[in-house]
């Protein structure tokens, strides 16, 4: 196993730091780590008590059930892409604002903020935080990002955000003082902490001080302009955008305030993230977050994840592994030296069917847009046998709705239309007309054609191919022949986008767990990434300049809902769109749900400490494990 020194990381982690000698004593109640004693000892950085905020957020380990940690280790972990070193940001989970472990808001890195009337946010920032190369992280960094990054033309074309526009109108931003953001709107903007707070948040910020010096406004022309020629861009835009990239994760030199940062550059098999000494969180005992000195990340062929954990490669791994995993996973605990834990999901659906109703066949097209066909397709699938075989009725058949831990859950909605019934099922098919049949018993289009079914998958997941094995068996019962294509996840997305995919599988909406200040915009036609309507989500997101207008009722009145949530005044009113919206979705079914709840195998070290046995995983809310805040995770030995 390759090991990476720690002086080799501290050499790389101090060249990207470059912080200043010269610093004070550390105060006798927080604790310097020994990962960076030493290089506190030769002044190469400040002592702890300069590090970290003049109020930093204090966690109390006891009041959640926890132990107090000890620092220092590295924590092996595995993704499947390069690009995925960006999980780093999601487990890492700093937000201004984030979810606790009940779901709900509460301050990270902003010591405060003031709603006042979901109209005027007030964000308080913390006096003395600095970024992860120790420069100051003041209001400077968002009215930075405001000004000259959101607001200018050649690095945002198309202007601020979308979370941002309320009434197609931009918040006034105000910044009084080094520590304070003040957002305004003329109408509500219910949504704008929850954003904040997503897993892939929208960086309201950015660090000025490192990017000013690739910016037009900022740098001296000649310095830019070799900037841009070493580069090998087109111009100092794409430079700035190519290093602007908070969430990609993938620039070592971009500061950070995630509580490790990358100190890996380019592609690697193996990446390496070590504590940020700048970081904000410490524990009552006055140590720093996070205790794991590094974090290394591997990159593995998605087929060998389950092998590598099983083998002990692995300290922490939930990405990568499915519940068929999970026995193989319990036979090699004892030799790997872990344990498999099984927490539950938080998406709507663990596989859902999305009938594509902008495909470009219009014949299908219409087939697909009328609501008996889809109703006779979630009829005719087994979803108990499926559950049997797949998941050993560990999971949840039903259709694609929120699940019991939503208040607004509702059991007439996750069984609509979802119990298996070929009579029903055929008959819908003949009353939508389709009663013409070839010598095989498969149904005749309106134009003659057989009725096969061309459902693509992203040919990630057996579990999807085996239950689609299933419902294929299903489904020609009725005279409808599934055909299923197995693609890449890219070709897939990029061919249900450009209307070429007739139908797709994917789990069902991400956060299956909406609470009472959720929006529920994701409901509506508002996104491409839903599906089953892609190109009216085009529409939507370009202004109408691409896709094509929603053109069926139910559809328009998810839009006008989720408008009305956005102006609603009481938490009756915003209950009241959700019911509303969630019935939609039940009758309609824009996607047929299979089954939910199924338990997703979490391998654990038996030396990691913190981890609950108990647990959600989502990626909203919740950021998988980002919520359950891996930065107070510890090895006990």
């Amino acid at each position: 196993m390759f090991k990476t020194t720690r002086t080799s990381l501290l050499g790389l982690t101090l060249a990207l730091v470059g912080v200043l000698p010269g610093w004070a004593a550390t105060p006798p109640d927080l604790q310097e780590s020994q990962f960076w004693q030493s290089e506190v000892a030769a002044g190469n950085l400040p002592p702890v008590a300069e590090r970290i905020p003049a109020e930093p957020l204090i966690v109390d380990l006891a009041a959640k059930g926890r132990e107090i940690g000890k620092p220092g280790g590295t924590l092996r972990t595995m993704v499947t892409r390069n690009k995925d070193v960006r999980q780093m940001v999601v487990y890492g989970y700093a937000r201004l604002v984030g979810f606790d472990q009940n779901y709900e808001l509460a301050p990270d890195i902003l010591e405060s903020f003031e709603n006042e009337n979901n109209r005027k946010f007030t964000l308080n920032l913390r006096e003395g935080h600095k970024w992860s190369d120790g420069s100051p992280f003041t209001s400077e960094d968002f009215r930075y990002w405001w000004e000259d990054v959101a607001n200018h033309e050649a690095l945002s074309p198309s202007g601020p955000p979308d979370f941002l526009l309320v009434e197609g109108k931009p918040p006034t931003v105000t910044f009084p003082d080094e520590t304070t953001v003040v957002f305004e709107w003329d109408d509500p903007n219910p949504n704008f902490l929850q954003s904040l707070a997503q897993a892939r948040p929208p960086f309201i910020y950015r660090p000025s001080a490192f990017l000013k010096k690739y910016h037009e406004n900022y740098a001296n022309t000649e310095d830019l302009e070799f900037e841009v020629e070493d580069a090998r861009v087109t111009s100092w835009a794409a430079l700035h955008n190519k290093l602007d990239n908070l969430y990609k994760f993938d620039n070592h030199e971009l500061p950070t305030l995630q509580p490790w940062l990358n100190a890996s550059s380019g592609k690697k098999i193996r990446h390496n993230f070590v504590r940020n000494p700048f970081y904000h969180r410490v524990d009552t005992n006055g140590v720093q977050l996070p205790y794991i000195d590094v974090v290394e990340m591997e990159i593995v062929a998605p087929g060998l994840v389950a092998a590598k954990t099983n083998a002990g490669e692995s300290d922490l791994q939930g990405r990568g592994l499915s519940f068929r995993d999970a026995s193989i996973l319990k036979k090699g605990e004892a030799q790997g030296d872990y344990k498999t834990l099984l927490w539950k999901t938080g998406v709507a659906s663990q596989v859902a069917i999305y009938p594509n109703l902008n495909y470009e066949d219009e014949v299908w097209r219409d087939v697909l847009r009328d609501v008996r066909v889809r109703r006779a397709l979630s009829l005719a699938i087994d979803r108990k046998t499926i559950n049997q075989a797949l998941y050993f009725k560990l999971a949840k058949p039903g259709a694609m709705s929120v699940l019991p831990a939503s208040p607004f859950y509702d059991e007439a909605n996750a069984q609509a239309w979802a119990q298996y019934d070929m009579d029903q099922a055929n008959a819908l098919l003949d009353e939508a007309g389709l009663t013409e049949r070839d010598g095989s018993g498969i149904r005749l289009l309106p134009d003659g054609r057989p009725m096969e079914l061309i459902v693509e998958t992203a040919g990630e997941r057996q579990e999807v191919e085996n239950a689609l094995q299933i419902v294929t068996d299903n489904w020609r019962d009725i005279g409808v022949k599934l055909v299923m294509r197995p693609l890449d996840r890219d070709i897939l997305r990029n061919r249900v986008f450009a209307g070429t995919t007739m139908a797709s599988v994917w789990f069902g909406w991400d956060d299956g767990i909406p609470q009472m200040h959720t929006s529920p915009a994701y409901l509506a036609p508002t996104d491409q990434v839903f599906l089953a309507w892609p190109k009216w989500g085009q529409f939507y997101q370009t202004g109408g300049s691409a896709g094509e207008a929603p053109d069926m009722p139910e559809a328009e009145r998810l839009m006008a809902l989720a408008h009305d949530w956005e102006v609603a005044t009481s938490d009756e009113e915003r209950k009241a769109v959700w019911t509303e919206m969630l019935k939609i979705h039940a009758d309609q079914l824009y996607g047929i749900g299979i089954l939910n709840g199924a338990p997703q195998p979490i391998v654990v070290s038996n030396r990691l400490r913190n981890v609950p046995e108990q647990a959600m995983w989502a990626w909203e809310p919740g950021a998988h494990f980002g919520i359950h805040r891996p930065d107070e995770f510890f090895f006990a030995d």
